[in-house]
């Protein structure tokens, strides 16, 4: 069984050097004027981009360039002349889009590899078949797939690379083509500058027109809400009834009886706000199907992030090569990240009750949370956190490295300037524990 690539992303320098470090073998990256990521993105200069190739080539590990802006006109001016200096830095592929700007670097540069983004859309065997004959060597298959359909492609399109993505945040836009952004402040996620709006605190009101058609707040006055109704389960989902203060639903007219609840808590109400991305369990059948790379989304993300997933995908393409099981910890380890929740997206439309397990994740118990770095070690043999969450003296503590994890449970502690001390604040602070030698630059995360 052939081993796929395992794609991880890069805002910063440190985020590649931790993600080939903890089992990537390939890192995505991106300037911030021509790729969809402009905050949190370090290699706008050609001196940071240079080192990140330099260093993924230097681990055997292949860098793609990406280059995925859907761009008006002003920025065609510039983009040859951008990316010629990029070019001789010798990126081993970029991740396009627009096909206008593909013409441009097939006419310029014939020879540079050329990987369709996901921003593209492709969900079908005939558009791969038509990306393939005007040269792009691998395509990024849409979102909106399910298993059987990337199976079906793979295939009709054997000669053609394929990539999917496993981890990550997902859209509640057909893979990122959204104008939710661009239309209430002016920042257009195709553009690179999305302030995901989808995911932002809306409300309900009740509304009310004026004689001459204007739509405002209506006069504050007492609401009676009706309790939700009790139907037979044979006209809806029963997760979408009788849900503990739905007060307001929704009725699609093509679905009649089937009831969606709105629901608000006191942080207000997310009906945009996709789940996040987590196919890990789904490793085994994706490698099976031969599919090329594996991708994690998160160039925003922080060197934690990678180093927990990369980890935790490492093993389980490893355990589907090899031939073993599922290890369904590794849910649990990915349970740690701060997430919005986790789903499998759309590769697996309706799970089987022998997958439960792995849907609902594991027990509270194994979840963690990262509180920090170590540093270094003190001249007295102490091992230095810089700390990001609080943590405290009797707490049970993961140490994050790429030659293996373990735990340790935190007797004592000093602070920065040696004093006893029984809680680590929080980000800001240093801290010094009892560890093993060989810890420095692992991540350090509590368990909650």
């Amino acid at each position: 069984m052939k081993t796929p690539e395992l794609l991880a992303p890069a805002g910063s320098l440190a985020m590649a050097r931790t993600a080939l470090d903890f089992g990537a073998t390939a890192i995505y990256a991106g300037q911030p004027r021509y790729s969809l990521r402009v905050r949190n993105n370090d290699f706008g200069t050609l001196e940071n981009l240079g080192a990140g190739i330099a260093l993924t080539h230097a681990r055997d590990g292949h860098f793609y360039l990406v280059s995925n802006i859907l761009p008006h006109n002003a920025k065609l001016k510039t983009y040859l002349d951008d990316m010629a200096p990029v070019i001789a830095l010798k990126p081993d592929a970029l991740i396009m889009a627009d096909p206008g700007l593909m013409l441009m670097i097939r006419e310029r540069w014939p020879e540079m590899p050329i990987h369709l983004s996901v921003q593209a859309n492709t969900v079908n065997h005939a558009a791969v078949k038509f990306w393939r004959s005007v040269g792009v060597t691998r395509v990024i298959l849409s979102r909106e797939l399910s298993l059987d359909e990337v199976a079906e492609i793979r295939q009709e399109c054997p000669d053609t690379e394929l990539e999917v993505f496993v981890h990550g945040a997902l859209c509640i836009a057909y893979s990122g083509r959204c104008l939710l952004s661009g239309y209430f402040n002016h920042r257009d996620p195709n553009q690179g500058s999305c302030t995901n709006s989808c995911r932002w605190d809306y409300k309900v009101h009740e509304g009310s027109e004026d004689a001459a058609g204007d739509v405002g707040l209506a006069t504050p006055r007492p609401i009676a809400v009706a309790p939700a109704p009790t139907l037979p389960a044979t006209t809806a989902r029963p997760s979408t009834l009788r849900r503990p203060g739905a007060t307001w639903l929704l009725e699609e007219k093509e679905r009649p009886g089937e009831y969606m609840p709105i629901e608000e808590d006191e942080h207000g109400s997310y009906i945009l706000n996709s789940k996040d991305l987590r196919a890990i369990e789904y490793v085994a059948k994706l490698t099976e199907i031969g599919i090329d790379s594996l991708k994690i989304e998160g160039r925003t993300k922080s060197p934690y992030y990678v180093a927990r997933t990369c980890q935790s995908y490492r093993q389980a393409i490893d355990d589907a090569v090899a031939g073993r099981p599922f290890d369904a910890q590794l849910i649990g380890q990915l349970d740690g990240l701060a997430n919005r929740g986790y789903t499998a997206g759309f590769y697996d439309r309706h799970p089987d009750r022998d997958y439960q397990n792995y849907l609902s994740g594991s027990s509270a118990s194994s979840r963690s949370l990262y509180v920090g770095d170590v540093t270094g070690y003190d001249a007295a043999g102490l091992a230095e956190i810089e700390v990001k969450n609080h943590f405290a003296v009797g707490d049970r503590i993961e140490i994050i490295r790429p030659e293996g994890n373990f735990d340790v449970l935190i007797e004592a502690m000093q602070n920065r300037d040696g004093e006893p001390a029984t809680v680590a604040p929080g980000s800001g602070h240093l801290m010094r524990i009892a560890l093993p030698p060989g810890c420095t630059g692992a991540f350090v995360a509590r368990y909650v």
